[in-house]
Formats: C-alpha cells, sequence, structure tokens
C-alpha cells in the first residue's frame, strides 16, 4: 500500500483487514526504487495507490484509491478469510528497509477497551499512520470508537495544531522532537489536551516538564514502544526513566535488562522479519533485543541512548542522548542535538547544536549562554562529556519519522 493520503490508508486498511493475506505499509518517504525490492521480499500481488508511481516497472495489478473515500460507521458482513500479516518498514543497515511482520493482535496488545467517554475523545497524533507509532493512535481510535484527527504532511505545525484545537482534541502524541518543535509554535497554546504521550524517543525531564508547564491540567505519559518489540509500558508520574518494578510487574509483558540493554517478550512483539535472509528479530528466547541502553540508578531505570548511536571519544564512548538531557534543562534551551567533529588527536570532539527558546527581553549575551551552558554540562558530566563548542542555530531537523536527524561533521 503506497499512497498519499493518511485517509486513503484508513479506509483501505479497514477494507482489508481479514481480507488480504498480507498488508505492506509504504512510509511517504519511502525511495520509489525501493519498491520492487519490498514487491519481491513481500510477495506482493496487487500495489494500492491513490497515485500513479511514475517511471517505475512494478509488473503488478494497480489499484486505485479514490482520494477522497468516505468511510461509513457500522459492522461489515463480510467473511474473514485470512488473519492478515500487517507489515510495517523500518530502517536497515544496507540502506535498504527492513520488513517487520505483525498482525491486528500483536498491533492492539496493548490498547484497553474505554469506559463511556469515547464519544467525548478526540485523539490526534503528529506521528503518520503509516508508522508504528501513528498506527498505534489510529488503532486505538478505531477499536476505541473515538474520533481521530490525522496530519497533514503538508501543513505547517502551527496550522495542525490550529486545526486539533478547532475538533477540540483530548489526546494527541508524538515523539519528544515534535513536541519540542510545536512548543515553539504559538498555536501551541490553542490546544488544551487532556492527555499528552510521548514515544519514540528519550522523553527526558526537561520536555516532560515543559508540557506539564503548558498543559497543566493534561496527564503527562511516556511510553516505551519499537515497531519490533511493540508496545512495552506506558509511565505517568511524570519523571524521566521508568521504575525498576516496571521490569518484572508490567502485565502481559516480560523484560530484562542484559548487557545495559533493554529486552523484551511479549504478545506485542512482531514475529519475524520478511526477505531471503532476514536478520534475526528475537533469540532463541524469544526476546527481542531492542538496542536501547539503559543504566540503573536509585531504582529507577534511565534511558541513556542506542548502541548503535555512541560516539567513540579517545577510546570512551559516550552518549549523545545523555549530554542532550543535560543541555534541555538549561531554561533557555528549547532543543538540542549532541554530534562528533573530527579531530586530529582525539579522533572525534563532542560539540552541541542548541536552539534557544524565544525571548522578548533585551539582546542575549551568546558568549555567556555558552558559557553558562557550559557549566552546566560540567557540573554534571564526565570531563570527556563536555561538549568542546556549543553553537546556535535557528532548528534541528526532525526527520519524516518524528526523530531529529543526526550526523556527524
Amino acid at each position: 500500500m503506497t499512497t498519499t493520503s493518511q485517509f486513503t490508508t484508513a479506509s483501505a486498511l479497514m477494507e482489508l483487514d481479514g481480507v488480504a493475506r498480507r498488508i505492506v505499509l509504504c512510509t511517504p518517504d519511502l525511495p520509489v526504487e525501493h519498491l520492487p525490492y519490498i514487491i519481491e521480499s513481500a510477495n506482493v500481488d496487487a500495489v494500492v495507490s491513490d497515485r500513479t508511481i511514475l517511471g517505475l516497472d512494478i509488473r503488478r495489478p494497480l489499484c486505485f484509491c479514490p482520494t477522497s473515500p468516505k468511510l461509513v460507521a457500522g459492522n461489515y458482513d463480510r467473511k474473514v478469510e485470512h488473519q492478515t500479516e500487517w507489515i510495517l518498514l523500518t530502517s536497515g543497515t544496507t540502506g535498504l528497509p527492513k520488513l517487520v511482520v505483525h498482525n491486528l493482535a500483536s498491533l492492539a496488545g496493548a490498547i484497553k477497551e474505554t469506559a463511556s467517554r469515547a464519544g467525548q475523545v478526540v485523539w490526534s497524533t503528529f506521528y503518520d499512520i503509516r508508522r508504528y507509532g501513528g498506527l498505534q493512535i489510529f488503532l486505538r481510535a478505531a477499536l476505541t470508537g473515538t474520533s481521530l484527527i490525522l496530519s497533514d504532511a503538508k501543513e505547517s505545525t502551527a496550522d495542525f495544531l490550529a486545526r486539533a484545537a478547532s475538533h477540540g482534541v483530548t489526546h494527541i502524541s508524538g515523539t519528544p522532537s515534535q513536541w519540542r518543535r510545536a512548543l515553539m509554535s504559538p498555536s501551541a497554546r490553542l490546544i488544551q489536551p487532556e492527555y499528552v504521550r510521548l514515544s519514540g524517543e528519550i522523553a527526558d525531564q526537561a520536555i516532560l516538564n515543559n508540557l506539564k508547564a503548558f498543559y497543566p491540567q493534561a496527564r503527562i505519559a511516556h511510553a516505551f514502544a519499537s515497531t519490533e518489540a511493540g508496545v512495552a509500558f506506558e509511565v505517568n508520574d511524570g519523571v524521566a526513566g521508568f521504575p525498576a518494578s516496571a521490569v518484572e510487574q508490567t502485565p502481559d509483558v516480560e523484560m530484562r535488562v542484559d548487557t545495559g540493554t533493554l529486552q523484551i517478550r511479549s504478545t506485542r512483539t512482531a514475529s519475524r522479519y520478511l526477505g531471503d535472509h532476514p536478520p534475526i528479530l528475537k533469540n532463541r528466547e524469544g526476546f527481542v533485543d531492542t538496542g536501547d541502553l539503559v543504566e540503573l540508578r536509585d531504582d529507577r531505570y534511565y534511558f541513556v541512548g542506542r548502541r548503535d548511536g555512541v560516539i567513540n571519544v579517545g577510546g570512551l564512548k559516550v552518549h549523545p542522548e545523555e549530554i542532550e538531557a543535560v543541555i534541555n534543562r538549561h531554561p533557555e534551551v528549547q532543543m538540542s542535538m549532541v554530534r562528533t567533529k573530527k579531530n586530529p588527536i582525539t579522533g572525534s570532539l563532542v560539540v552541541a547544536d542548541v536552539v534557544l527558546r524565544e525571548t522578548h527581553g533585551p539582546e542575549r549575551d551568546v558568549r555567556a549562554l555558552q558559557g553558562d551552558i557550559l557549566l552546566l554540562c560540567r557540573e554534571t558530566l564526565s570531563a570527556y562529556k563536555v561538549p568542546s563548542a556549543i553553537n546556535f542555530i535557528p532548528a534541528l531537523t526532525v526527520a519524516e519519522s518524528g526523530k531529529l536527524v543526526r550526523r556527524d561533521a
């Protein structure tokens, strides 16, 4: 399924689940040259689209969906022919996407039936529903009978927030990076949500505090989930990380920490990867290694970064997210990204790109502000983790996945 409209995707998913043997959800930023690989790997019989795929001989029937389909509420009297496999795409090490196999039961495993408030709840999300985080919100709305406001890639964050406000959104989700960008917009004040959810990236204490200050009436939650591991748990106490007790006391989910990484086993995890030579998704015991590194401090686990995102500085390991969490605590910082810069002596140095909050007071003393941020880092971090430079920039790039685009200089 390769569509330009999320609404078309939603309509097709409702029609095809239980009828199609397998549905592949292509993300909107998928390079068209990857389609033949996906078609071959997933043994695709037909392509569902609302657009003409130019310059590509896909050698499969092309089924066009109308650009403005109508959804009709009610029960469909139809025969369920298959337990449809839902194939989600995630980034691969070779540039080609990995094809992750779920079914509706694994995708909806964390969704609980709500009480009689369904008609009063209006969901929305910064995510695209063709990605795991967005699909979770789509299924939550569809399976609990609540309304859902979809985002549009063509509209700005400000316009999306204004439209969500006009529809009375009560529940809204996004990545920490999406929320940091949203809070920079005056339109962030237009919505008055009851529930704010973060997932997809580490939710540090700064973004949790900022959201609570913006929306004091809202319950602020952050969830851990990944395309392969599924939804593991949700944290509702307003504190970064998660209680150590969650490892053994989360219903329907088994977790453990092995060599510093979080591993998960549950009925919500994907079953496998597709492809001729697929990588191993689960170990012999059925656990998915998430690749997310955690540290136990005072009976609470804190995420410190990705195993594959470590920066090497003179032979010492540095987690960018750990440094960003410290920088983001500064009251004048909106968001930050830590990266490396090549150095002939140490091999690489740590530098930080920082987006400042808007202020309407006197002009900032940039040098003094850089010194304040570096002092905060020195007071909190080991010397080798302290950035060698602080660069103030107008904006950071957020990918369509909702995560910061990380690159080394």
